[in-house]
This record gives structure tokens, C-alpha cells and sequence, in this order.
């Protein structure tokens, strides 16, 4: 926002036109229809940001009107909602008050602009590093109004369409975050649509090349993929006319992101991603009790038409997701020999899909109140709460934790007497046994699955019948994090173990206590360090839970640190102690760094000569050439990761105002990378794979594992590459290898 000046007439023509065109909206909706308290919020906001700008230059009101339009179009909400979208930011950035907007529209918007109010601070500002605890106040406000979750969904769609103006370290981080956090939100409340456009919008910034890529591949391709939908389609509209059903049909061209992330998951090229285009047949039933029927008789119609693909039939209609998504899911077979999706929804899904939640409450008839919910959503909502009220949740754990329970596939798991439970795909015997109770959770030693015993860490499957065995012997270990998937399972285990090391540590200060009276000895803070040394402990905490386990057993050693006696053993501990606290020290005169601060401003750039001012992360192994970012930790260190990379999407989410945009100037440096290979097991396959790396390349390759099964090859090499270009040199000379069906980069 800039200084307070007038608008052009223009820029007024605009506002006005703006909102004419939110009311025209608005009047053509179901809802009741309120003009009059949206025109009276709109002025009210009009007043209110008077003469303000965002960073783009259009005037500020213009933001709040798109959120307002978003909210009644995309999402489909009432006056309500307009209203607290018209006015979210009143409170947030003018000298109004919350009493203030309830004297003028009553206590039930004032709730939601408050709610809206208190997750606004720091979006686009320095205290972006708040935004775990942000996103956790914003699940919070669910309890209250769900709307204010959905105005948040607006407020962020908004924001992304209108990233251009923002610097490319805070577009970094804004887009990270989405990704990570408001896209999988926004599917978990339904609203597809927008989930996909967040998708789309976070890639375009995070990774503009290969959006430009797919997005030109994509329009040369267009008029093949038409013509292959009109053959498609031309059967199945004569067949549906025949049984006179009242339908629409379209072809759905799969998402830029969707696309992107299929190529690097499979190692495919565009070329060989063969769902691109799906198509989708919406039907208006001929009354409610027979809207079931008649989605299963479009389905055999289209099935004597087509073979289907007998492993890819998705029922969501008799079995909903956990958000409400209600279709019918099929692959068929098409004349050209390519598999097509298909997707079957009456009106109703088709309204609940695009709008997710708040298209449920349009349906239910004489449904009064926002809690008349989904009880499957419900159940989501109140593992959430579960989670928030976690006394002591790390802000990264946490944002782990609730990622868990958002992008998940569900499958369908039946209890003893027969009860259907939703569960996400992946999910153990031990998140089963969590769900049902704590109790059961901590105290499971296995379960018996289809009347077989199995294991706690036992994957289940959909339609799985479970019976939950319990002991009161079992003890909670740290292991089981290595298999609970689900976030109320990992969420309790990590509390109890909190608890239980809290337990440890106290009863580890007990002993150091004792150990210090019995020798008469002090322990200043120094001296404890050094134990910490001797034994490989990062803190006091840590060193007082391992004596609290008896994994530490206080002696002669410790002893000797404490009298401070020069020729005890720990020195040879303690050096490299200290010498990383130099290390830590020199690391804060980087050059990009100004006054023992780190100008955030500056580009970073990597070059040969300064390699050692940072270090390249190994969750993602950057070369010369990947799009990358720099992250700066509290001590002003440097790592280097992939813009793609999960630990860097995870940062962003909550540290993100310690970003820095980063610059390749390498010549001569070599980098480690690691690829993938999988194909048919053939003789002189190993020759010919070192004759391209080693020969061909000249590329030096530090490891490589090779693995033989039934006829079918998998194997990892190890090399040195100076860029990204001799990365994607050898993986294509790889695939020129006849007997290799799979070639992909791996990551660390």
C-alpha cells in the first residue's frame, strides 16, 4: 500500500462497474436476496481504504470486490459472506474496530471479519515466519464459522492471481506456501476448482519454464486432443439420446500442474502421459430417488460401448470422499487404442464438486445452520481440533501433521459389527486403532484383519474388516512414527512421547542432582556443554533424558569435566564443539549479509569461488541449472534446495520471510546426483549402461547398484555432473538403450 491520493474518474468507473457486476452476480443466485446490506458493506469499505493502493497500483477496494466476487461465484455463498469478504480487511489495515462493524452489521459478520482478522497479519509482510501459527489460528476459526475458512480460500485465489507485482523471493514463498497448505485445503473442502487453479498458479511462479513448456505443448496439441474427443464422444452422445436422458458432455484437458507432477513422479516425458484428456458427462436425474440408478445405467450403456479397465473403477457415489465429492470414475478403452477417463455426476455432484461445501447446504433441504455438515467432514473437523489442542506442537510438526489429513485418497474399513469407517489411503492397524479411541491406540499390539492376525504396522486396504487387539503391557515407542500415517495416530504418539521424555528428563535432573551432592561438586553451564560433547547431545534436555533412560551412566569421566582437570579425555570431545561455534561465527560474515543481518533484498550468487559461504541440501541434490532457493537459518547459514524440493515447500510454508532468490555462475564445480533406471534384464546390460556414463559422457560415476528379479531390472547410479545439462545428457542417452524402460532422476 502506497500514500492516501484520489482516483482517476477512470479507476472510479472501475470500482463502480466492479461491484454492478457482483450484484448482478449476486441476483442471480438462490440465496435471498440482500442488496441492501452488500451496497452498505461495499460503501463502508470504499470509505475505509479511501484513496489506498496494493502493490500492483489498482486501488485497494479493488481487492476486497474480487474476494467478494470469488465468494459468491466460485464458491457460492451468501450475503453473509459478501459482506465479510467485502470488509475483511477493515479491520486488519484502517483505524475500524471489530465493535465498530458490529454497531453497523450485527455480531454474526463481525464474528467472521474478526475470525478473518485475527490469521491476516503477515501474508506479504516480514512476519511471514508466522504462518504455521497463522494457518493453525485459521483451522481454529472452523469451530466458530466455517465461511471464514472459505473467505480465507478467496482471499489467497485472489492473491495469486495478482502475484506479478510482488518480488520473486516473497512469489517463492506465497506459492510454496499454497502449495503446501491452501491447495490440499481447498480439495479437502471440495472446492476442486479452485484447488486446481491454486495448483496451477503456485507451478507458473515456482517453476515458469516448465509451466511455459506444457502450456505450449498443450495448445500445439489442442486440435489432436479435439479431434480425438470428437471420435470419442460421438457413440456415447447417440447412445445417451437414444435412452433420453437430459445431459451434458466435455472434455476436461488434465492441468498443467497435474501433468508436471505425473512426469516427474513416472519419469515420463509429455508425450507418454496418456490421461491428458478426460471427459466428463453431467445428467439431469428425473427425480431424487432415482438419481443413483440412473448413474449406474450410464455406466453400462457406456461399458457396451467401450471396454473398461477393470482395475480403475471408482465408485465415489455409493461411497462418498470424506469432502462430499460424490461421481463415477471409469477408463475406457477408445477406438484409437488410448485409455480415457470418464466421469459421471448428476447436477447435484457435479454443483458439490465444483463448490464443494457450501453447494451441500443449497441441497439440504430446510437446512438452517453451517454445523448441519457432512458427518464425514465432521469427523475431519474434530481430528483437527484434536491436533490443535496438542499442548506443545512443533510449528513444522504441525504443519506435517495436518498435510497428513488433507491430500489424502480415502479407503473404506469395516469394524467388527459391521460399521463402515473412512480412513486415508496407506493407513496401519495402528491408525486404525487410533481413530477408535486413544486407548486402543496406545495399547495396540496388533489386529486381526479379515479374521488374520497381523501386525500393528499391518497396511490396510479397502474393505478390510478390523478387530482391534489390545494389552495393557504395551509400551509407546518412538518406532511407531516410522508407520503411523494418519495425523491423529502421529499426533498422539509424538504427545505421549513428549510426555514420557518430560518424565525422563525430570527424573535424569534428579539423578545429575545426586550425582553433584554425592561428589561435591558445582556444574555451571560451561561444564554441562562439555558432557553434552562427550556424549553427542545437542542440549542439557537431551543429556538429562538419556541419564533419565539409563542410556547414560554418570562416572569418572563426567567427574574429571567438572573438576576441569587438563588431563581428562574430554578435550578431544570438545574441540570440534568449539570449532563449530567458530564455524557458526564466520558463517554470519557472508557478503550477503549486511550489518549481521542478511539483506533479503539481494540476488545470492553461487560461483566457484565462493562455494563454502553455503552448503547444497541432501534431501534434493541441486546442479547448476535446477531452479533453486536459498533458506537462512537463525545462525545466518546458507543451504541450497530445489524450488520443488518437499523439505523446501515445507520451509516456505513456515519460514518463509528467510528466503533468499539465488543465481548459478558455476564453471568447475562437480555435483553429486543420483538416477533411476528400471527395464528388462538383458546380457551386456551393465556394459552398455557404463559405456554411455563413463565412455560417451565422460562422466565420473561415483556408485552404482544394480538389482535383478523375475527378468526385470531396477538400479541407482551415482554420478558427478557439472550441470543440469549433463544430467539430462546422460538420463537421455540412457533411454536410447533399448532393454531400459525408465530413466528418472532421483532424489536424495
Amino acid at each position: 500500500m502506497s500514500e492516501d491520493i484520489l482516483f482517476s474518474p477512470d479507476e472510479e468507473r472501475l470500482i463502480d462497474e466492479a461491484f454492478q457486476h457482483l450484484i448482478d452476480c449476486y441476483l442471480q443466485t438462490k440465496h435471498r436476496k440482500k442488496v441492501e446490506i452488500i451496497t452498505k458493506a461495499f460503501q463502508f469499505a470504499r470509505q475505509a481504504h479511501k484513496g489506498v493502493r496494493r502493490h500492483s497500483g489498482e486501488p485497494y477496494i479493488m481487492h476486497p470486490l474480487a474476494v467478494a466476487q470469488i465468494v459468491c461465484t466460485e464458491i457460492g455463498l451468501g450475503s453473509t459472506s459478501i459482506c465479510a469478504a467485502l470488509l475483511h480487511d477493515v479491520v486488519e489495515d484502517t483505524d475500524y474496530t471489530t465493535d465498530d462493524i458490529k454497531n453497523v452489521f450485527g455480531p454474526k459478520i463481525a464474528q467472521i471479519v474478526d475470525g478473518l482478522t485475527k490469521i491476516a497479519g503477515g501474508i506479504f509482510g516480514d512476519k511471514a515466519s508466522a504462518q504455521a501459527e497463522n494457518f493453525k489460528k485459521l483451522l481454529l476459526t472452523m469451530n466458530d464459522d466455517i465461511r471464514v475458512i472459505l473467505i480465507k480460500i478467496a482471499d489467497r485465489l485472489h492473491n495469486m492471481r495478482t502475484l506479478d507485482s510482488m518480488l520473486p523471493r516473497k512469489q517463492y514463498k506465497i506459492a510454496g506456501e499454497t502449495l503446501y497448505l491452501y491447495a490440499p485445503l481447498a480439495y479437502r473442502l471440495g472446492l476442486n476448482k479452485i484447488k486446481t487453479e491454486l495448483e496451477d498458479l503456485s507451478f507458473r511462479y515456482e517453476h515458469p519454464a516448465e509451466f511455459k513448456d506444457i502450456q505450449e505443448k498443450l495448445s500445439f496439441s489442442r486440435e489432436e486432443m479435439n479431434e480425438r474427443y470428437r471420435q470419442f464422444i460421438s457413440p456415447i452422445t447417440e447412445k445417451l439420446d437414444a435412452m433420453g436422458i437430459q445431459y451434458r458432455i466435455f472434455g476436461r484437458v488434465k492441468s498443467p500442474y497435474s501433468i508436471w507432477k505425473k512426469m516427474n513422479k513416472n519419469g515420463l516425458t509429455f508425450e507418454e502421459v496418456y490421461d491428458i484428456l478426460a471427459v466428463r458427462i453431467v445428467y439431469e436425474p428425473k427425480s431424487d430417488d432415482t438419481e443413483l440408478n440412473e448413474c449406474f445405467n450410464i455406466y453400462l450403456a457406456l461399458t457396451q460401448i467401450y471396454k473398461s479397465h477393470p482395475d480403475r473403477l471408482r465408485d465415489w457415489v455409493t461411497h462418498p470422499k470424506a469432502n462430499g465429492y460424490q461421481a463415477l470414475h471409469l477408463t475406457l478403452m477408445s477406438g484409437s487404442g488410448q485409455w480415457v477417463e470418464v466421469q459421471i455426476r448428476s447436477t447435484r455432484m457435479d454443483d458439490i464438486a465444483e463448490q464443494g461445501i457450501a453447494a451441500h447446504w443449497k441441497y439440504k433441504a430446510g437446512a438452517s445452520s453451517y454445523e448441519e455438515d457432512e458427518s464425514e467432514l465432521g469427523h475431519w473437523l474434530e481430528t483437527i481440533k484434536e491436533i490443535l489442542e496438542d499442548p506443545q506442537p512443533d510449528s513444522m510438526d504441525f504443519l506435517d501433521t495436518i498435510k497428513l489429513n488433507l491430500y489424502s485418497s480415502e479407503i473404506f474399513i469395516f469394524t467388527p459389527k459391521g460399521e463402515l469407517r473412512t480412513m486415508p489411503q496407506g493407513s496401519t492397524v495402528l491408525d486404525f486403532a487410533f481413530t477408535i479411541h486413544t486407548f486402543m491406540g496406545t495399547n495396540c499390539i496388533g489386529a486381526k484383519v479379515n479374521h488374520k492376525l497381523e501386525a500393528i504396522n499391518y497396511e490396510l486396504k479397502s474393505g478390510d474388516q478390523v478387530e482391534i487387539l489390545t494389552s495393557k503391557n504395551q509400551k509407546i515407542s518412538p518406532e511407531w512414527l516410522d508407520f503411523a500415517t494418519t495425523a491423529k495416530a502421529r499426533g498422539r504418539i509424538k504427545q505421549l512421547l513428549r510426555k514420557e521424555e518430560r518424565t525422563n528428563q525430570k527424573f535424569g535432573e534428579a539423578i545429575f542432582h545426586e550425582f553433584l551432592e554425592a561428589e561435591d561438586l558445582e556444574a555451571d553451564s560451561d561444564k554441562i556443554s562439555r558432557i553434552c560433547a562427550l556424549h553427542g547431545m545437542g542440549s542439557r534436555e537431551e543429556l538429562m533424558v538419556a541419564i533419565g533412560q539409563k542410556k547414560i551412566v554418570l562416572g569418572e569421566q563426567e567427574k574429571n569435566i567438572i573438576k576441569g582437570d587438563s588431563g581428562s579425555s574430554w578435550w578431544r570431545f570438545w574441540s570440534p564443539f568449539s570449532t563449530k561455534d567458530k564455524d557458526k561465527a564466520a558463517a554470519k560474515k557472508d557478503d550477503v549479509q549486511t550489518g549481521g543481518t542478511i539483506d533479503y533484498r539481494k540476488t545470492l550468487i553461487i560461483n566457484d569461488l565462493d562455494m563454502h559461504k553455503y552448503t547444497f541440501a541432501s534431501c534434493c541434490n541441486p546442479v547448476p541449472g535446477d531452479a533453486v532457493l536459498g533458506f537462512a537459518d537463525e545462525n545466518g547459514h546458507i543451504t541450497i534446495h530445489k524450488r520443488k524440493c518437499e523439505l523446501a515447500n515445507r520451509m516456505k510454508s513456515g519460514n518463509g520471510n528467510r528466503i533468499l532468490t539465488v543465481e548459478w555462475q558455476i564453471e568447475n564445480s562437480l555435483f553429486p546426483a543420483s538416477i533411476y533406471m528400471k527395464g528388462l534384464d538383458s546380457v551386456g546390460l551393465l556394459a552398455k549402461v557404463t559405456e554411455v556414463i563413463s565412455q560417451k559422457m565422460n562422466v565420473n560415476m561415483t556408485k552404482l547398484v544394480l538389482e535383478t528379479r523375475e527378468g526385470v531390472f531396477e538400479g541407482t547410479i551415482s554420478v558427478m555432473v557439472h550441470s543440469l545439462k549433463d544430467l539430462e545428457a546422460i538420463k537421455k542417452g540412457l533411454k536410447k538403450i533399448s532393454d531400459i524402460t525408465t530413466v528418472v532422476r532421483k532424489e536424495e
